[in-house]
C-alpha cells in the first residue's frame, strides 16, 4: 500500500543538510516503485525522468523537497483513525514527504499522462539551496507543479522576495558588578536595534522577523558578543530590498552610536513572482482542484517555495496542497483521506495536461 511507501520515507532522517541517505533511499523506492532510475547531480539532488503514458503532450516538471525541520530524528509514524501523525517528540515529515507520495501514487494510478521529471530537491527548508543549484540542464520542462502547500483548495500562484540577515554584534566585555562603566553590551546595542525596525506584520504584503539571539556567558559579565538571524519578506521586490536595508541600517547605527562594531551577512534567498490568474497552468490547477468537489480558488502567500525559484528560471510553476496539518511543530499530522484527494488533484492535472 502506498500509505506503507510514505511511513517508510517519514522513518529515514533527512534533516536539511542531511539528506544523503534519504536520497539515496528515495532512488530505491523510485526504481521499485515506478520502475525507472534516476540521477543525482553535482549538488545531491534527485532527478527522474518517467515517460509519457498514452500522451504526446510536452514534459512536466513534479517537484519537492527531501528534507524537513527539526527535530526530524528518529521518526516514528503513528495511524489512528485515518489520521497519520508521529509519536509526539519529533515532527512528522508530511513536509514534504507525503508531497512525494502523492507523486508516485498519482503516477502509477493515472491512465494517461505527459513525460515527467520528479525533482526532489535539498535544503529548501533553510533557504531554497536545492532548487537555486539544481543543474537545469538535466531539466526540460517548461511547465511544473510543486507538491508542498498544505490546503488542498487553494492553487499558490505568487510568493515573496525574501532575505536572510545573519548579524553579530561585538561590544566589550567587563565584569557587570565591578566595573560595567569599562563594558559595551553587545545584547544591549542589538536590542537597540531591533527597536528601530518594525517587526512582524509590516504591511499586507510584507514581514519582518527576528528568530534567533544568542549572546553572553555569564549572568555576571558584560556580554560582548551577540548572534542574531533575522529575515524579511515582502511580495514586492523593492519593498522587501528596502526592509532589508532598514535593518542593516538600524544595526550599523547603533553600533555606531555605542562604539561597538558589527558584522552582517545578507543573502536574497528568493524574488518575488506572481503568476496571472489567465495562465494554462492556473486555470489546470484550478479545474483540477474543482475536479475533487472543493470551492477552488488562487492564493498568494508570503511563505517561501521552490516555485520561487522555478518560475525566476523560466518554468512555469504553481503549488499545490498535499493536506499536512500544523507542519514544522510536532503536532504535525496528515489525514490519508487528504492524501488521497491530493492524488486526485494531481492525477486530474496530468490527465488535463497529456
Amino acid at each position: 500500500m502506498w500509505i506503507e511507501t510514505f511511513c517508510e520515507m517519514v522513518r529515514v532522517d533527512s534533516e536539511s543538510g542531511d539528506e544523503a541517505r534519504f536520497i539515496e533511499h528515495l532512488r530505491t523506492i523510485l526504481q521499485r516503485e515506478l520502475g525507472h532510475a534516476s540521477e543525482v547531480d553535482a549538488y545531491g539532488n534527485l532527478i527522474c525522468r518517467i515517460p509519457a503514458k498514452n500522451s504526446e503532450a510536452d514534459p512536466v516538471l513534479l517537484a519537492a523537497h527531501a528534507d524537513t525541520v527539526s527535530p526530524g530524528k528518529g521518526i516514528e509514524p503513528i495511524i489512528e483513525n485515518g489520521i497519520i501523525r508521529s509519536a509526539g517528540d519529533t515532527i512528522l515529515g508530511a513536509d514534504d514527504k507525503a508531497g512525494i507520495a502523492e507523486i508516485i501514487h498519482a503516477l502509477q494510478k493515472v491512465e494517461r499522462h505527459p513525460p515527467v521529471e520528479i525533482v526532489v530537491v535539498r535544503n529548501e527548508e533553510i533557504g531554497f539551496f536545492g532548487s537555486k543549484n539544481l543543474d537545469v540542464s538535466l531539466v526540460t520542462a517548461k511547465r511544473g507543479i510543486l507538491m508542498d502547500s498544505d490546503v488542498l483548495d487553494a492553487v499558490v500562484i505568487g510568493g515573496p522576495s525574501h532575505f536572510l540577515l545573519d548579524i553579530t554584534v561585538h561590544g566589550r566585555a567587563a565584569h557587570a558588578g565591578m566595573e560595567p562603566e569599562k563594558g559595551i553590551s553587545a545584547i544591549r546595542t542589538a536590542a537597540l536595534a531591533i527597536a528601530e525596525f518594525p517587526e512582524g506584520r509590516v504591511d499586507e504584503e510584507t514581514t519582518a522577523n527576528v528568530g534567533t539571539i544568542h549572546g553572553g556567558i555569564i549572568r555576571n559579565g558584560i556580554p560582548d558578543t551577540v548572534e542574531l538571524k533575522a529575515e524579511c519578506r515582502s511580495l514586492d521586490d523593492n519593498k522587501a530590498q528596502a526592509l532589508c536595508e532598514q535593518m542593516e541600517r538600524a544595526f550599523r547605527k547603533a553600533a555606531s552610536d555605542r562604539d561597538a562594531s558589527v558584522e552582517i551577512r545578507t543573502q536574497k534567498a528568493s524574488r518575488a513572482y506572481r503568476l496571472s490568474e489567465t495562465q494554462p497552468m492556473v486555470q489546470t490547477a484550478l479545474r483540477a482542484i474543482a475536479s475533487v468537489g472543493l470551492a477552488a480558488r488562487t492564493n498568494v502567500i508570503t511563505g517561501g517555495t521552490d516555485a520561487s525559484v522555478y518560475n525566476n528560471k523560466g518554468i512555469e510553476t504553481v503549488v499545490m496542497g498535499i493536506g499536512a496539518r500544523n507542519e514544522h511543530s510536532t503536532q504535525e499530522s496528515i489525514a490519508i483521506s487528504d492524501m488521497e484527494k491530493a492524488t486526485d488533484i494531481l492525477c486530474s492535472m496530468l490527465r488535463e495536461l497529456s
